[in-house]
């Protein structure tokens, strides 16, 4: 078993560039599977969520060609399967989910077995369902996987998301490219991340609209071909490291960032007591002040994100006053605030709200990351605490961040990866 170990109590200065956007590219990994030409994507992160998205391309079919380490030569003109049909590899990522869109546009039909990733409550899929059903697909379910059928292919339609959902407006888009006609989606995600889909989607000959507003317009092309594309960086990445300096002091830069798209959360953090200036691609942040208390809600871009809402309660631990979270988009999003307390967090979570009682000082201890984002608010939490952190269940950080402890190092924190036996191991020397 592979542990992050902390020694916290250090500022944090520096520079730390900021890796491409893994909810985009997860999305345009999948996306590939439309085209019949070669894809060349470049600033793709070195994540185990990539890895799946391409090993499930590669088992589809797709020759796939290592440029460099973040760049990708993708040739799907040769696919040869429409399912995707590995259990165990599609429960390693949510994402996986995104080639029932794809498949079924180009291929009519399409078999995806569930997935997996994060748990965070209930993460149905029926806004997904409802999309491709409007298009003219049947789904059904068969062993345990998502079954889409069009045999007098797809045709372009109006669908009205009940929420604006990323997952289900990113697979409809990547269902609504090849069909007949015009299809609109109201109310959906706006996202940079499904900007950024669309714009690849773009560059391949694809005809969408709209994307980042209320409505997207969709007119379905006959073929997508190949393109070059360059991913966008990440916004939570960036605001995992934009955390990290409120926690723990310093000042740090934080390059290869679209200031636009931090200004979703730039606006609490500066209310906590830090500053970010924007330097065009880059900003600098400086806590520049003790922790002031705050309170927000998570929402639909352009609210507050959902994936910030950890890190945030992990600095809002240590502030000054009581701060009150409001999490409306995931269910079980506050499963982490036990390790936290483990910590000496003063955190009451009653269903989606949470009450966060600040402290002086958190002091280390051995916790266990439950989720991706639950796993940075934990390594943010050890690096501002006093004495050393252990954090265990580290598949799900580095299922998002690329580097992660490298880049915090250079930042100047005391974190390292260790191994350690397993109990099991434990047990047989025992034995």
């Amino acid at each position: 078993m592979t542990k992050y170990v902390i020694q916290g109590g250090r500022r944090l200065h520096g520079q730390v560039a900021v890796s491409s956007a893994k909810n985009a590219a997860v999305a345009i990994l999948a996306g590939t599977a439309l085209t019949e030409g070669l894809c060349v994507i470049d600033n793709l992160p070195r994540i185990s969520d990539i890895t799946v998205q391409l090993e499930i391309l590669r088992r589809l079919g797709a020759r796939i060609r290592m440029l460099n380490a973040n760049a990708m030569e993708i040739d799907c003109s040769r696919l040869r399967s429409s399912k995707v049909l590995d259990d165990e590899l599609a429960r390693q990522n949510r994402a996986s989910y995104y080639f029932i869109g794809s498949l079924l546009g180009r291929y009519k039909t399409s078999q995806v077995c569930m997935p997996g990733g994060c748990n965070l409550g209930v993460r149905a899929i029926d806004q997904h369902i409802k999309g491709f059903e409007a298009l003219g697909a049947n789904i059904s379910t068969k062993n345990g996987c998502v079954v889409a059928e069009a045999p007098a292919g797809l045709r372009g339609a109006h669908i009205y998301l009940d929420m604006p959902s990323v997952g289900a407006t990113i697979n409809i888009m990547l269902a609504a490219v090849r069909a007949q006609g015009m299809t609109y989606i109201e109310n959906p995600a706006k996202e940079p991340h499904v900007v950024d889909l669309a714009n690849f989607l773009n560059t391949c000959g694809a005809d969408v609209r709209g994307a980042g507003t209320d409505v997207i317009k969709i007119r379905g092309v006959r073929t997508l071909h190949g393109c070059n594309y360059s991913i966008i960086p990440d916004q939570i990445e960036a605001g995992t490291y934009i955390a990290a300096v409120a926690a723990c002091g310093g000042e740090i830069t934080v390059n290869n960032v679209i200031p636009k798209h931090l200004d979703c959360f730039a606006t609490k953090f500066t209310e906590m007591g830090v500053e970010i200036t924007d330097l065009g691609d880059a900003v600098f942040v400086k806590r520049v002040k003790s922790l002031s208390r705050a309170n927000f809600k998570t929402l639909p871009y352009p609210g507050f994100p959902t994936d910030m809402q950890a890190p945030a309660v992990a600095v809002l631990s240590i502030a000054d006053g009581t701060s009150i979270i409001n999490e409306t988009i995931f269910s079980s999003r506050f499963r982490y605030v036990d390790e936290l307390r483990r910590m000496g967090a003063r955190i009451q979570a009653d269903g989606q709200i949470a009450i966060v009682e600040g402290v002086l000082c958190l002091t280390g201890a051995k916790i266990h990351a439950c989720d991706l984002r639950a796993g940075a608010a934990l390594v943010i939490a050890g690096l501002a605490a006093s004495g050393i952190t252990e954090i265990s269940g580290i598949a799900h950080i580095e299922r998002g961040y690329e580097l992660f402890v490298e880049k915090l190092r250079n930042l100047g924190a005391d974190i390292r990866r260790e191994e350690y036996p397993d109990i099991e191991d434990i047990e047989g020397i025992n034995a």
